[in-house]
């Protein structure tokens, strides 16, 4: 009876072969922002790197990334989150992130977009903002996704860091398409 269970229905009990359904989250990883910037960023271009410090563990097979284009290592049903921190020493009333997504590997359209404001009355004007999209990856070589950073004022500081997540990007692949 190896690879079998035994099953019953209040009644009998038999041995039956169980098929155990796949699936599961199989890939998942961070990005992040490594240096500050100031003003809007459409897209972000430069400056992106693994997440690698304080224990950073990724799933499977890694995004990559060529000029703030990434692409994905599989087909499948992505979770893309984009979080983005502000600082601006005065106020600033539009402070978004951006995800946006491509099929046919050129023209890219807003998947999703998340936006705050930054108002100076208290001595640390921070802000922070998180866009999230469900992207159906059927094709790697035309499905990929770059972040864009959007501010009102040319003073506003994107947040970066290359030891901690300030501004930074997850993503994980919930399932096959």
């Amino acid at each position: 009876n190896a690879g079998k269970f035994l099953t019953t229905d209040a009644s009998t009990a038999s041995w039956a072969t169980v098929s155990i359904p796949a699936g599961g989250i199989t890939a998942a990883s961070q990005w992040r922002l490594n240096t500050h910037h100031t003003g809007s960023a459409e897209p972000i271009t430069s400056n992106l790197e693994v997440v690698d410090t304080d224990g950073y563990g990724s799933l499977g097979s890694a995004m990559t990334e060529s000029s703030g284009v990434f692409t994905f290592p599989s087909t499948g049903y992505w979770l893309i989150e984009f979080n983005a921190g502000f600082y601006c020493a005065t106020d600033s009333r539009y402070n978004c992130a951006n995800i946006e997504t491509t099929t046919d590997d050129s023209s890219y359209d807003t998947a999703a977009k998340s936006c705050t404001n930054i108002a100076h009355t208290y001595s640390t004007p921070h802000a922070n903002t998180r866009a999230s999209f469900l992207f159906d990856v059927t094709n790697t070589s035309t499905h990929k996704v770059r972040f864009v950073v959007m501010t009102d004022s040319h003073t506003t500081t994107v947040y970066a860091s290359t030891s901690i997540n300030q501004t930074y990007m997850t993503f994980i692949k919930l399932g096959d398409t």
